[in-house]
This record gives structure tokens, C-alpha cells and sequence, in this order.
């Protein structure tokens, strides 16, 4: 992998793991565009690169919403108000049963899904599911009153999302778009639904991340890697937080149609990347 090659995925992996256009299914759809066959994601020269730009992601989230973390963390030591205690604890409990489903299903079939759905042309078809789904989310949406804010989230509707979240699993769905298309079908507005979505990211992204450490302990790493790796996280990690400003003002302002363009966009870079993956 050159310089330029991992300035663009660690950009794509910043912008599309918040966007709602899924980031794994263009990490493998867009290396098969552009011919470049010299990039293997399975690899274990990839490993470091894909935690570091994982550990920028998560970064930007956590420096994004620090407020809320920090209101966590005070709550569950039992710093604070009494009411300001409970509310940071139950926001906790609420991101935990979010978190679960996909924890458990994550840590059983990953590997299942990846190999089943990971391949360029299945990855594009899952795009145009993407678009569909978001387009879904929106419609429905649209026939209800769909004006709840994130502080009436309750437990059944964290569970709910957190369901919705495993659907991410297969390369192509949009784990943010899942989880807001959750949100929105149990009443809670495109702000709130999209706060709670990047609250659930950070223990998801962390937790990716964690779980590859072991494996690159065990992994010769030549030190060009690293510091490409480095670089690499810092890009990924200023793209999110660009992004995640961008997307919590943009889903504040434009709350009747705000996951029609991101469907739209979908389905023609699925239809489009088939395309030419068939003309290949």
C-alpha cells in the first residue's frame, strides 16, 4: 500500500463509518474500482492499519461527544446532582442494551458475513439494499409524528436499535443508517436518532478494535507500517470529526428528508459499481 492509497481509505473510513452509506461495503467495493490489487484486507501487513484507523475514528467520536461521556463517567461514580446522576446512568444502561446485540453477533458471525457478503459485487448490490432501507426508514417515518427527543428513549427502543445495528454485520448496510432508521421507527426525531447512533459507535469502534490487539501483538510489524498506520488514524480521525459536526447540524436542520440524498447516492454507486465490476 502507497501514501496516497492510505490517505483515501483512512478519508473513506472517516467519513463513511458516520455517514449513513456504509463504510465496509465501500472498503470492498472501492479497492476493486480502482485496480488495486495490492491491498489485501485479510492480510496481516493490513492488521495494524486497520486498528490505528479504527483508534482515530473512535478518538474523534469521543472528543466529539466528550460532554456526554463525561457526564457518563461523573454519573456512575456518583458525582453530581441526584437527577443528574440518574439521568447519566440511565443513559448508560440505555447505550449497554444498544450495544449487546450487535456484540454478540458481531463476536459469533463477523467472519460468517464477511466471507458470505464481503466480495465487491455483493458488497454493491448491499449498497443499493442500503439506499432502499434508508429511503424505507424515511417513508415510514414520514406517515407518523416522529418529534421524540433522545432524552424519551427508553429501554425497548435501545434494544430496537441495537438490533437494527446487526444488520451492519453484512458489508454494504450502513451501520449509522441502520441504527437512525431505528431510531426514527420508534418516534425519535433525525438529531436524537443520529446523537444515540454515534453514542453506540464509539463502545462498537473500541471494541473492534480491542479485539485485534491480541492478533497484532503476535505480528511482526516493519516500522513504515506503523508510521503510515499513524498517519493514516490522525487523517481518519479529523475526516469523523469533521463529519460528525457536519452530519449533527445537518440532520438538525433538514428533519423531514434528511436520509433521501444519502439513498439516493446508495443506490447509484451500487448500480454503478456493478456496472462496471460486470464490464471488468
Amino acid at each position: 500500500m502507497d501514501t496516497i492509497q492510505a490517505l483515501v481509505i483512512a478519508i473513506l473510513q472517516g467519513a463513511t463509518e458516520l455517514f449513513p452509506v456504509s463504510s465496509l461495503g465501500h472498503a470492498v467495493v472501492l479497492p476493486a474500482l480502482l485496480h488495486w490489487k495490492n491491498i489485501d484486507q485479510h492480510s496481516p501487513e493490513f492488521l495494524p492499519f486497520l486498528v490505528m484507523l479504527h483508534l482515530g475514528t473512535a478518538t474523534a467520536l469521543l472528543g466529539y461527544f466528550w460532554q456526554d461521556w463525561w457526564a457518563i463517567l461523573t454519573g456512575l461514580l456518583g458525582i453530581g446532582g441526584a437527577h443528574q446522576v440518574g439521568e447519566s446512568r440511565r443513559v448508560f444502561v440505555l447505550v449497554v442494551i444498544a450495544t449487546i446485540p450487535a456484540v454478540i453477533l458481531g463476536f459469533v458471525l463477523e467472519k460468517f458475513f464477511r466471507g458470505l457478503f464481503g466480495t465487491p459485487v455483493v458488497a454493491a448490490a448491499f449498497l443499493i439494499v442500503n439506499g432502499f432501507l434508508l429511503l424505507f426508514g424515511e417513508k415510514l417515518r414520514g406517515r407518523g409524528d416522529a418529534q421524540r427527543y433522545l432524552s424519551t428513549l427508553s429501554r425497548t427502543d435501545a434494544l430496537v436499535i441495537g438490533l437494527w445495528q446487526c444488520t451492519a454485520l453484512i458489508p454494504g448496510i450502513s451501520r449509522s443508517g441502520a441504527t437512525i432508521v431505528g431510531g426514527l421507527l420508534r418516534g425519535i426525531n433525525h438529531e436524537g436518532a443520529a446523537h444515540f447512533s454515534f453514542l453506540i459507535a464509539t463502545p462498537i469502534i473500541l471494541g473492534a478494535t480491542v479485539l485485534e490487539v491480541p492478533k497484532l501483538m503476535h505480528e511482526h510489524v516493519a516500522h513504515g507500517v506503523l508510521a503510515m498506520s499513524a498517519m493514516a488514524a490522525v487523517v481518519a480521525g479529523i475526516t469523523a470529526l469533521l463529519s460528525t459536526a457536519f452530519l449533527m447540524r445537518y440532520f438538525r436542520q433538514h428533519d423531514s428528508w434528511a436520509l433521501n440524498p444519502f439513498a439516493y447516492y446508495c443506490v447509484l454507486a451500487g448500480v454503478g459499481s456493478l456496472g462496471v465490476l460486470f464490464l471488468l
